[in-house]
């Protein structure tokens, strides 16, 4: 869709709608929507005289104009209270208005930017607007033939500022959040691909193409290269699966190589059975999403490239299945890791920890400033926080405290967990240096306790995506997180980077 910034004095000569957000409660209509609320003769004014449309969030309204205005339809949408106003509000309102002008079948439409009377500044409250927009109008729709079931497209959409002299820097703004938006979409696409779809190979074949367009390095190591190097952990995983493991790193220098880069590590298990320690059946199709973690560090990857963003990072994931096949690993097994640190396999369901750890270890070799890594690790984080937060897990309070500003501003919430030497003595083995479970009690904890094991002192962040990187039981509803993957952490990554540089 190409979203275009205009002056309200140059709006379009003619538009299928024009979306307008209001506070709940309100009465006093600011400057334009007072000059469109004449034109329709009072008609804006008399809706919410009525009570028939009050601004509670997401409450949405269509008035037909009858040729009064070159917008053939007014939407209105509910913003919720003032006190409240916040960028995950437009980016609500946002998704809603693109999600009503879908329904309606319209090509184009153009909406006001919400930020006249608001303490928000202008070129984020217009990043939000994009986001909300473009993610509400996200469709998973590759697999589906029956044309009818498969989402209307919009072609245009145009935002509308009060002063001409705002059109360049918003414009900005919003080219620079469609490229986010780009990789959050791709994100979904790699996380919502069925696993006989997306493969470990495709995953390394998209991490490539990437590099490609882009001129990032890119580096993509196979089993027998694994093998040399001693990523026992990774290739113990695999061993299961007929999928070759792809061990991949994208590396990107924005600031030049003097600088110390900021390590993206992401879990690619691209379908997850448990192994021999097999999960229940139901749900099980879900397993796919297992990919999510290294699905949104390589499209991160892409958005890092296109922004230019003056940092140095590498990005690392290790894609692989996780099958009960005859050479499977099993439980009682001792894994060797990248570097030599040994592990109990206690739960071959608990493998997500034991490729991150080869990963972790390897990442070292880049004496990176910060390591972040995400992960559908636990469903232990689930039970804690449930579907609509993500767990935060760290060694250094800074690097946590960068993450959680982060967090809040791009409407990706993380809470913190303790992480302190209780639970690295709860996964000590008798027969290896650390066992690969703790048992169920702080089950999330522990398990970052383990990769934790492979950090030393580096600023490390670890992100526990289980409950948020899919829609499943309990997922709030947002208007711009259709079913299906939700692209997490690819806004947060880059809001994060940008903050540190």
């Amino acid at each position: 869709m190409k979203i275009t910034v205009k002056a309200v004095a140059d709006a379009p000569k003619k538009t299928d709608l024009l979306a307008l957000s209001l506070y709940e409660g309100q009465t006093r209509l600011t400057s334009i929507a007072a000059s469109i609320d004449k034109k329709l003769g009072g008609n804006i004014s008399t809706v919410i005289k009525s009570k028939d449309f009050t601004g509670k969030k997401n409450q949405t309204v269509v008035l037909y104009t009858h040729g009064e205005l070159w917008a053939d339809r007014v939407l209105l949408v509910g913003l919720g209270k003032k006190e409240d106003f916040s960028l995950e509000a437009v980016r609500l309102a946002s998704g809603k208005a693109a999600f009503i002008a879908r329904e309606l079948g319209v090509r184009s439409y153009a909406t006001i930017l919400h930020a006249e009377d608001s303490k928000e500044n202008p070129l984020l409250v217009a990043e939000a607007a994009v986001e909300g927009t473009e993610l509400a109008l996200y469709s998973y729709s590759k697999y589906r033939t029956d044309k009818e079931r498969i989402p209307k497209q919009i072609s245009e959409m145009d935002i509308l500022v009060p002063r001409a002299s705002d059109v360049k820097t918003v414009q900005k703004a919003v080219d620079r959040s469609t490229l986010i938006c780009d990789a959050v979409k791709l994100a979904r696409n790699l996380a919502n691909g069925p696993s006989n779809e997306v493969t470990p190979t495709v995953m390394a074949d998209t991490a490539r193409k990437i590099a490609q367009k882009r001129s990032l390095k890119c580096t993509i190591y196979d089993k027998e290269e694994c093998m040399k190097m001693g990523m026992g952990g990774f290739l113990a995983v695999a061993s299961g699966s007929q999928q070759p493991p792809k061990f991949i790193i994208l590396e990107y220098w924005g600031a030049g190589k003097s600088k110390l880069p900021i390590v993206l590590v992401g879990k690619s298990i691209t379908f997850d059975s448990g192994g021999i320690s097999i999960k229940p059946a139901e749900k099980m199709d879900e397993m796919k999403y297992d990919k999510s973690g290294g699905s949104a560090v390589i499209a991160s990857m892409q958005a890092i490239a296109e922004l230019k963003l003056p940092v140095n990072v590498i990005a690392i994931t290790a894609a692989i299945e996780n099958l009960p096949g005859g050479a499977a690993y099993k439980p009682g097994d001792i894994l060797s890791h990248y570097g030599g640190k040994t592990s109990e396999v206690l739960n071959t369901d608990a493998e997500g920890r034991l490729t991150l750890a080869d990963v972790l270890a390897y990442s070292m070799k880049y004496k990176p400033r910060a390591i972040i890594d995400l992960a559908t690790l636990t469903g232990a984080c689930v039970v804690a926080l449930g579907a609509n937060i993500s767990g935060l897990f760290t060694n250094n309070q800074h690097l946590a405290d960068k993450v959680i500003e982060s967090s809040k501003r791009c409407g990706e919430e993380v809470w913190q967990l303790p992480l302190s030497k209780e639970y690295y003595d709860q996964i000590r083995s008798e027969i290896a240096d650390i066992k690969n479970t703790g048992g169920k009690a702080g089950g999330a904890i522990t398990a970052a306790a383990f990769l934790g094991n492979f950090v030393g002192d580096t600023p490390w962040v670890h992100l526990d995506i289980a409950g948020t990187a899919w829609t499943q039981d309990g997922t709030a509803e947002k208007t711009y997180i259709p079913r299906g993957a939700t692209g997490v952490g690819v806004r947060l990554i880059i809001e994060l980077l940008r903050n540190l540089s």
